[in-house]
Protein backbone atom coordinates (compact mmCIF):
# COMPACT_ATOMS: atom_id res chain seq x y z
CA UNK A 1 0.00 0.00 0.00
CA UNK A 2 1.58 3.31 -1.03
CA UNK A 3 2.58 5.76 1.66
CA UNK A 4 3.09 9.49 1.40
CA UNK A 5 4.28 11.38 4.48
CA UNK A 6 3.64 8.10 6.35
CA UNK A 7 -0.02 8.09 5.28
CA UNK A 8 -1.74 5.10 3.71
CA UNK A 9 -3.62 6.50 0.72
CA UNK A 10 -6.32 3.85 0.43
CA UNK A 11 -9.58 5.80 0.02
CA UNK A 12 -11.10 7.17 -3.20
CA UNK A 13 -14.13 9.45 -3.12
CA UNK A 14 -15.91 9.37 -6.48
CA UNK A 15 -18.33 12.10 -7.56
CA UNK A 16 -20.64 10.39 -10.05
CA UNK A 17 -22.49 13.60 -10.96
CA UNK A 18 -22.37 17.36 -10.37
CA UNK A 19 -26.17 17.56 -10.46
CA UNK A 20 -28.15 17.97 -7.27
CA UNK A 21 -31.82 18.37 -6.40
CA UNK A 22 -30.99 20.79 -3.56
CA UNK A 23 -29.17 24.16 -3.41
CA UNK A 24 -27.69 24.15 0.09
CA UNK A 25 -26.46 27.57 1.18
CA UNK A 26 -22.93 26.39 2.06
CA UNK A 27 -22.55 24.24 -1.05
CA UNK A 28 -23.54 26.35 -4.05
CA UNK A 29 -24.78 29.83 -5.00
CA UNK A 30 -28.49 30.66 -4.91
CA UNK A 31 -28.62 30.78 -8.69
CA UNK A 32 -27.13 27.30 -8.92
CA UNK A 33 -24.19 26.30 -11.08
CA UNK A 34 -23.50 25.80 -14.75
CA UNK A 35 -23.88 22.04 -15.05
CA UNK A 36 -21.58 19.77 -16.96
CA UNK A 37 -22.87 18.35 -20.22
CA UNK A 38 -23.56 14.65 -20.67
CA UNK A 39 -20.24 14.08 -22.44
CA UNK A 40 -18.29 16.09 -19.88
CA UNK A 41 -18.84 13.71 -16.96
CA UNK A 42 -17.13 10.36 -16.76
CA UNK A 43 -19.09 7.39 -18.00
CA UNK A 44 -19.58 4.58 -15.53
CA UNK A 45 -17.14 2.37 -17.44
CA UNK A 46 -14.52 5.13 -17.20
CA UNK A 47 -15.00 5.41 -13.45
CA UNK A 48 -14.57 1.65 -13.18
CA UNK A 49 -11.32 1.87 -15.15
CA UNK A 50 -10.00 4.46 -12.70
CA UNK A 51 -11.02 2.37 -9.68
CA UNK A 52 -9.47 -0.76 -11.16
CA UNK A 53 -6.23 1.13 -11.87
CA UNK A 54 -6.21 2.64 -8.39
CA UNK A 55 -6.60 -0.66 -6.56
CA UNK A 56 -3.03 -1.92 -7.25
CA UNK A 57 -1.84 1.49 -6.02
CA UNK A 58 -3.43 0.84 -2.64
CA UNK A 59 -7.07 1.94 -2.94
CA UNK A 60 -9.37 -0.39 -1.01
CA UNK A 61 -12.21 1.98 -0.06
CA UNK A 62 -14.58 3.84 -2.38
CA UNK A 63 -17.28 6.35 -1.44
CA UNK A 64 -19.80 7.51 -4.04
CA UNK A 65 -20.80 11.17 -3.82
CA UNK A 66 -22.13 13.96 -6.03
CA UNK A 67 -23.84 16.37 -6.47
CA UNK A 68 -26.52 13.94 -5.46
CA UNK A 69 -25.43 10.44 -6.54
CA UNK A 70 -28.97 9.03 -6.49
CA UNK A 71 -29.93 11.57 -9.16
CA UNK A 72 -27.80 9.78 -11.77
CA UNK A 73 -29.57 7.11 -13.80
CA UNK A 74 -28.22 3.59 -13.67
CA UNK A 75 -26.49 4.03 -10.32
CA UNK A 76 -27.67 0.73 -8.83
CA UNK A 77 -26.33 -1.22 -11.83
CA UNK A 78 -23.01 0.62 -11.53
CA UNK A 79 -22.82 -0.15 -7.81
CA UNK A 80 -23.46 -3.82 -8.52
CA UNK A 81 -20.43 -3.89 -10.83
CA UNK A 82 -18.31 -1.90 -8.39
CA UNK A 83 -19.10 -4.16 -5.44
CA UNK A 84 -18.09 -7.10 -7.60
CA UNK A 85 -14.48 -5.92 -7.81
CA UNK A 86 -12.29 -8.18 -5.69
CA UNK A 87 -9.96 -6.18 -3.49
CA UNK A 88 -12.33 -3.41 -2.48
CA UNK A 89 -13.07 -3.84 1.20
CA UNK A 90 -15.50 -0.97 1.69
CA UNK A 91 -17.97 0.77 -0.65
CA UNK A 92 -20.25 3.46 0.74
CA UNK A 93 -22.46 6.33 -0.38
CA UNK A 94 -23.26 9.89 0.72
CA UNK A 95 -26.68 11.32 -0.12
CA UNK A 96 -28.90 14.25 0.82
CA UNK A 97 -31.68 11.71 1.41
CA UNK A 98 -34.34 13.26 -0.82
CA UNK A 99 -34.41 10.26 -3.17
CA UNK A 100 -33.34 7.67 -0.61
CA UNK A 101 -36.75 6.16 0.18
CA UNK A 102 -37.20 5.35 -3.50
CA UNK A 103 -33.71 3.93 -4.06
CA UNK A 104 -32.69 2.39 -0.72
CA UNK A 105 -33.79 -1.14 -1.61
CA UNK A 106 -32.07 -1.12 -5.00
CA UNK A 107 -28.72 0.19 -3.81
CA UNK A 108 -28.74 -2.16 -0.83
CA UNK A 109 -29.36 -5.10 -3.14
CA UNK A 110 -26.51 -3.81 -5.33
CA UNK A 111 -24.13 -4.13 -2.40
CA UNK A 112 -23.98 -0.82 -0.50
CA UNK A 113 -24.20 -1.28 3.26
CA UNK A 114 -22.82 1.96 4.73
CA UNK A 115 -24.56 5.25 4.06
CA UNK A 116 -24.13 8.89 5.12
CA UNK A 117 -27.11 11.25 4.97
CA UNK A 118 -26.91 15.04 5.11
CA UNK A 119 -29.37 16.66 7.52
CA UNK A 120 -28.58 20.19 8.67
CA UNK A 121 -31.76 20.95 10.64
CA UNK A 122 -34.59 19.18 12.42
CA UNK A 123 -36.87 22.16 11.86
CA UNK A 124 -38.89 21.81 8.62
CA UNK A 125 -38.88 25.53 7.77
CA UNK A 126 -35.21 25.96 8.54
CA UNK A 127 -34.32 22.83 6.59
CA UNK A 128 -36.23 24.26 3.63
CA UNK A 129 -34.28 27.53 3.97
CA UNK A 130 -30.84 25.88 4.27
CA UNK A 131 -31.47 23.59 1.30
CA UNK A 132 -33.46 26.19 -0.65
CA UNK A 133 -36.56 24.05 -1.03
CA UNK A 134 -35.91 20.63 0.49
CA UNK A 135 -38.45 18.62 2.49
CA UNK A 136 -37.35 17.47 5.94
CA UNK A 137 -40.07 14.81 6.09
CA UNK A 138 -38.84 13.33 2.79
CA UNK A 139 -35.35 12.93 4.23
CA UNK A 140 -36.63 11.47 7.50
CA UNK A 141 -38.68 8.99 5.48
CA UNK A 142 -35.51 8.07 3.59
CA UNK A 143 -33.61 7.51 6.84
CA UNK A 144 -36.38 5.27 8.17
CA UNK A 145 -36.37 3.31 4.92
CA UNK A 146 -32.59 2.90 5.01
CA UNK A 147 -32.83 1.49 8.54
CA UNK A 148 -35.68 -0.80 7.54
CA UNK A 149 -33.73 -2.14 4.55
CA UNK A 150 -30.73 -2.91 6.75
CA UNK A 151 -28.09 -0.24 6.17
CA UNK A 152 -25.51 -0.10 8.95
CA UNK A 153 -23.92 2.09 10.00
CA UNK A 154 -26.16 5.03 9.14
CA UNK A 155 -24.42 8.35 9.70
CA UNK A 156 -26.24 11.68 9.84
CA UNK A 157 -24.08 14.63 8.77
CA UNK A 158 -24.74 18.14 10.08
CA UNK A 159 -22.70 21.07 8.75
CA UNK A 160 -22.42 23.34 11.77
CA UNK A 161 -23.16 27.00 11.01
CA UNK A 162 -23.02 29.87 13.48
CA UNK A 163 -26.28 31.78 13.58
CA UNK A 164 -27.99 29.27 11.30
CA UNK A 165 -28.33 25.92 13.04
CA UNK A 166 -26.07 26.09 16.10
CA UNK A 167 -29.15 26.44 18.33
CA UNK A 168 -30.02 22.85 17.34
CA UNK A 169 -26.81 21.30 18.68
CA UNK A 170 -28.57 19.88 21.74
CA UNK A 171 -31.57 18.75 19.67
CA UNK A 172 -29.30 16.65 17.47
CA UNK A 173 -27.47 15.31 20.53
CA UNK A 174 -30.78 14.34 22.16
CA UNK A 175 -31.78 12.55 18.93
CA UNK A 176 -29.07 9.95 19.63
CA UNK A 177 -31.01 8.89 22.72
CA UNK A 178 -33.58 7.32 20.37
CA UNK A 179 -31.70 7.09 17.03
CA UNK A 180 -29.24 4.17 16.69
CA UNK A 181 -27.16 6.26 14.26
CA UNK A 182 -23.96 8.27 14.41
CA UNK A 183 -24.90 11.97 14.38
CA UNK A 184 -21.87 13.89 13.15
CA UNK A 185 -21.15 17.60 13.41
CA UNK A 186 -18.94 18.79 10.55
CA UNK A 187 -17.16 22.12 10.55
CA UNK A 188 -17.92 24.33 7.56
CA UNK A 189 -14.94 24.62 5.23
CA UNK A 190 -13.82 27.47 2.93
CA UNK A 191 -15.00 25.90 -0.30
CA UNK A 192 -15.94 27.57 -3.57
CA UNK A 193 -16.43 31.19 -2.60
CA UNK A 194 -14.67 34.19 -1.04
CA UNK A 195 -15.18 34.43 2.69
CA UNK A 196 -16.78 37.84 2.19
CA UNK A 197 -19.56 36.14 0.22
CA UNK A 198 -20.32 33.59 2.92
CA UNK A 199 -24.01 33.43 3.73
CA UNK A 200 -23.31 31.72 7.03
CA UNK A 201 -20.41 31.59 9.48
CA UNK A 202 -17.92 29.01 10.66
CA UNK A 203 -18.27 27.64 14.17
CA UNK A 204 -15.76 25.36 15.86
CA UNK A 205 -16.90 21.90 16.87
CA UNK A 206 -15.33 22.62 20.26
CA UNK A 207 -18.37 24.83 20.91
CA UNK A 208 -20.74 21.97 20.11
CA UNK A 209 -18.80 19.50 22.26
CA UNK A 210 -18.79 21.95 25.18
CA UNK A 211 -22.55 22.57 24.97
CA UNK A 212 -23.36 18.87 24.82
CA UNK A 213 -20.88 18.06 27.59
CA UNK A 214 -22.54 20.55 29.92
CA UNK A 215 -25.94 18.91 29.41
CA UNK A 216 -25.00 15.21 29.26
CA UNK A 217 -22.41 12.79 30.54
CA UNK A 218 -20.33 11.83 27.52
CA UNK A 219 -18.23 8.70 27.11
CA UNK A 220 -15.35 9.06 24.66
CA UNK A 221 -15.34 6.20 22.14
CA UNK A 222 -12.20 7.13 20.23
CA UNK A 223 -11.90 7.60 16.49
CA UNK A 224 -13.43 5.55 13.68
CA UNK A 225 -11.53 2.47 12.56
CA UNK A 226 -8.16 0.89 13.17
CA UNK A 227 -5.08 3.18 13.20
CA UNK A 228 -4.15 2.31 9.61
CA UNK A 229 -7.69 2.91 8.35
CA UNK A 230 -9.00 5.60 10.66
CA UNK A 231 -11.67 8.13 9.78
CA UNK A 232 -11.63 11.74 10.96
CA UNK A 233 -14.54 11.61 13.43
CA UNK A 234 -13.96 11.86 17.19
CA UNK A 235 -16.76 9.76 18.68
CA UNK A 236 -18.75 10.08 21.89
CA UNK A 237 -21.87 8.53 23.38
CA UNK A 238 -24.33 10.05 25.80
CA UNK A 239 -24.72 7.67 28.71
CA UNK A 240 -27.56 5.27 27.84
CA UNK A 241 -28.00 6.53 24.26
CA UNK A 242 -28.75 4.25 21.31
CA UNK A 243 -26.60 6.25 18.93
CA UNK A 244 -23.29 8.11 18.87
CA UNK A 245 -22.12 11.68 18.37
CA UNK A 246 -19.20 12.37 16.07
CA UNK A 247 -17.15 15.52 15.46
CA UNK A 248 -15.31 16.07 12.18
CA UNK A 249 -13.16 19.17 12.69
CA UNK A 250 -10.92 19.93 9.70
CA UNK A 251 -10.45 23.56 10.73
CA UNK A 252 -10.10 23.52 14.52
CA UNK A 253 -8.41 20.09 14.70
CA UNK A 254 -6.60 19.58 11.41
CA UNK A 255 -6.23 15.89 10.53
CA UNK A 256 -4.19 16.29 7.34
CA UNK A 257 -1.41 14.11 8.73
CA UNK A 258 -3.87 11.19 8.80
CA UNK A 259 -5.72 11.95 5.55
CA UNK A 260 -5.90 8.81 3.44
CA UNK A 261 -8.03 9.96 0.49
CA UNK A 262 -8.07 11.01 -3.12
CA UNK A 263 -11.07 12.57 -4.89
CA UNK A 264 -12.27 11.92 -8.42
CA UNK A 265 -14.52 14.71 -9.68
CA UNK A 266 -17.49 14.09 -11.95
CA UNK A 267 -15.54 15.49 -14.92
CA UNK A 268 -12.57 13.18 -14.34
CA UNK A 269 -10.11 15.28 -12.36
CA UNK A 270 -8.13 13.56 -9.62
CA UNK A 271 -7.57 15.71 -6.52
CA UNK A 272 -5.18 14.83 -3.72
CA UNK A 273 -6.51 17.48 -1.32
CA UNK A 274 -9.94 19.02 -0.86
CA UNK A 275 -8.49 22.48 -0.23
CA UNK A 276 -5.96 22.42 -3.07
CA UNK A 277 -6.91 23.27 -6.64
CA UNK A 278 -4.12 21.06 -7.98
CA UNK A 279 -5.77 18.39 -10.13
CA UNK A 280 -4.80 15.80 -12.69
CA UNK A 281 -7.22 15.52 -15.60
CA UNK A 282 -7.68 11.82 -16.37
CA UNK A 283 -10.38 12.22 -18.99
CA UNK A 284 -8.16 12.98 -22.05
CA UNK A 285 -6.07 9.88 -21.37
CA UNK A 286 -9.12 7.75 -20.70
CA UNK A 287 -10.79 8.81 -23.93
CA UNK A 288 -7.66 8.45 -26.02
CA UNK A 289 -7.42 4.78 -25.06
CA UNK A 290 -4.47 5.01 -22.68
CA UNK A 291 -2.96 1.89 -21.19
CA UNK A 292 -3.57 0.87 -17.58
CA UNK A 293 0.08 1.66 -16.84
CA UNK A 294 -0.40 5.27 -17.94
CA UNK A 295 -3.47 5.53 -15.74
CA UNK A 296 -1.65 4.03 -12.77
CA UNK A 297 1.23 6.46 -13.27
CA UNK A 298 -1.17 9.41 -13.10
CA UNK A 299 -2.69 8.01 -9.89
CA UNK A 300 0.79 7.62 -8.39
CA UNK A 301 1.52 11.22 -9.38
CA UNK A 302 -1.61 12.38 -7.53
CA UNK A 303 -0.60 10.41 -4.43
CA UNK A 304 2.90 11.88 -4.53
CA UNK A 305 1.47 15.40 -4.78
CA UNK A 306 -0.60 15.10 -1.62
CA UNK A 307 0.33 18.10 0.57
CA UNK A 308 1.49 17.86 4.17
CA UNK A 309 -1.42 19.97 5.39
CA UNK A 310 -3.90 22.65 4.51
CA UNK A 311 -1.45 25.36 5.58
CA UNK A 312 1.62 23.93 3.87
CA UNK A 313 0.70 23.60 0.22
CA UNK A 314 3.53 23.97 -2.33
CA UNK A 315 4.71 27.55 -2.77
CA UNK A 316 2.23 29.16 -0.36
CA UNK A 317 2.23 28.69 3.42
CA UNK A 318 -1.11 30.47 3.95
CA UNK A 319 -4.37 28.62 4.65
CA UNK A 320 -6.13 27.56 1.47
CA UNK A 321 -9.64 27.89 0.04
CA UNK A 322 -10.35 26.01 -3.16
CA UNK A 323 -12.11 27.66 -6.10
CA UNK A 324 -14.43 24.81 -7.03
CA UNK A 325 -17.84 24.51 -5.41
CA UNK A 326 -18.29 21.57 -3.05
CA UNK A 327 -20.93 20.04 -5.31
CA UNK A 328 -18.37 19.88 -8.12
CA UNK A 329 -15.74 18.18 -5.96
CA UNK A 330 -17.81 15.60 -4.15
CA UNK A 331 -16.84 16.53 -0.59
Amino acid sequence: MPKQLHRNINYLRVSVTDRCNLRCIYCMPKEGLSLLGHNDILRYEEILRVVRAAMPEGITKVRLTGGEPLARKGLAEFISTLTGLKGLTDISLTTNGILLADHAEAIYQAGIRRINISLDSLNPERYRTITRGGSLETVLRGIRKAAEVGFSPIKINIVLMKGTNDDEILDFAKATLRWPYQVRFIEMMPIGRDNTEAVTEYLSNDVALDRIGRMFKLDYLGENGAPENRGPARRYRIEGAKGEIGFISPISHEFCDNCNRLRLTADGHLRACLLSDDEIDLKPELRSGCSDEVLKALIRKAIASKPAGKSTLPGDPSPKKCRRQMSAIGG
